[in-house]
């Protein structure tokens, strides 16, 4: 399970990695220097020639198939930079390519509503990022939908998941290219403004724009799975995560659902679509 939320942490399985903690990349960065410049370039020698292959990164392209105008937000959650300063606009049917390097981990969400002036101030009604277009290190303010990648450091699985543990403001997907193992698209395509119940949803006039979790509604324990209700036997899903779950099966519906909405695939490259069709 991927959790960038208040916690910042990311669970995987026996494995949990600091939200703020230098990434793996950086500590092999520290290593390398102190290599001396004769074992550089011995190294450079070998992976030249092929005994060693090195890790490339990924690349994530980000589709706006919705009939409206998509803000997607990154927020990299692992002490490294941020992809493409963290935002940009994305007109109906654009898309761009965002190259993220090996140990990768973070978050992708869409903002809609979004008015921002030629400095790039501004707001938007569902997913704002601070008041700023290039989101630059700010999480989305829930309720927001979330696309959420740890990228292996070394070429092996990478985890992936879509996520309504934040809530809903609009449909996304995932899916890969070029990978291998259990490569699986993933997502919520169902419109769950249209279903939410009253108590969650979020109202501009009259229009449903997102629809909030439990948690984010209430700030219950029970449905924030925390202090007593901070394990997965204590925090057992509840009729608002049924909800979640019913319209999109393969997301996270709350925080403690992993066995059927964490995916993996190895050496992949990723779309994350708003809107899929």
């Amino acid at each position: 399970m991927l959790k960038l939320g208040r916690k910042k942490t990311i669970n995987r399985g026996v494995r949990a990695i600091n939200f703020h903690s230098s990434s793996h990349l950086q500590y092999l960065r520290l290593k390398m220097a102190t290599f001396s410049g004769l074992n550089l370039l011995f190294f450079s020698f070998i992976i030249a020639s092929g005994a060693i292959s090195v890790v490339s990164g990924t690349v994530f392209t980000i589709v706006n198939s919705c009939s409206f105008n998509v803000w997607p937000g990154i927020l990299t959650g692992n002490g490294g930079a941020q992809l493409n300063d963290g935002g940009f606009a994305l007109s109906p049917g654009a898309s761009v390519n965002v190259n993220a390097p090996a140990g990768w981990s973070g978050r992708i969400w869409g903002r809609t509503r979004c008015s921002f002036d030629g400095s790039g101030s501004g707001r938007c009604l569902t997913g704002d990022c601070g008041n700023k277009l290039k989101c630059a290190g700010a999480g989305g303010v829930p309720p927001v939908t979330l696309a959420e990648f740890t990228i292996s450091p070394s070429g092996d699985k990478d985890f992936y998941d879509v996520s309504l543990v934040d809530g809903y403001n609009v449909e996304m997907g995932i899916t890969t290219r070029d990978g291998s193992g259990d490569c699986q698209n993933v997502g919520c395509v169902s419109d769950l403004n249209g279903s939410c119940p009253n108590e969650l949803r979020v109202l501009d006039g009259s229009n449903v724009v997102a629809c909030k979790s439990a948690c984010e509604a209430f700030r219950k324990p029970e449905y924030c799975c925390t202090g007593a209700f901070n394990k997965p036997e204590t925090c057992p899903p509840t009729n608002y995560s049924r909800i979640f779950k019913a319209a999109c099966p393969k997301a996270y519906s709350y925080a403690y659902d992993d066995a059927s909405s964490t995916f993996t695939c190895t050496k992949a490259n990723y779309s994350i679509i708003f809107c899929p069709k």
